[in-house]
């Protein structure tokens, strides 16, 4: 069963400028397991970085995906899905427009043994 280790709904991120870790608490620490990120942003611009343990899931890379938000779908918007043996997750969004964007986001955790 997954865990939802950080999610947001209409993120929103100012012109040229980079979110905070949106990881905290309880899971900013894990073991090994399944790592899957889904992103939607509300237009083309938005790069998410996430790292777990140092490793990099996604590096600077573009959101895919745009759309409403609160329209997210967990089938249909995965960023990245791998195994890692885990760590400090660390997860920031960086907006490359002229304008303000916003980012659903969910970033699910599957423990293993």
């Amino acid at each position: 069963m997954a865990i939802v280790i950080s999610s947001g709904s209409a993120t929103s991120l100012g012109a040229n400028t980079k979110s905070s870790d949106r990881v905290s608490g309880q899971y900013q620490h894990v073991g090994k397991g399944r790592f899957t990120l889904v992103a939607l942003a509300s237009a083309t611009g938005m790069n998410v970085t996430c790292s777990v343990g140092g490793v990099n899931l996604v590096n600077d890379e573009v959101v895919p995906f745009t759309g409403t938000a609160g329209t997210i779908d967990t089938s249909a918007h995965v960023v990245a899905s791998q195994i890692l043996n885990g760590g400090r997750i660390e997860l920031f969004f960086r907006n490359t427009t002229g304008g303000a964007v916003t980012t659903d986001h969910i970033l699910l955790f599957e423990p293993m043994k």
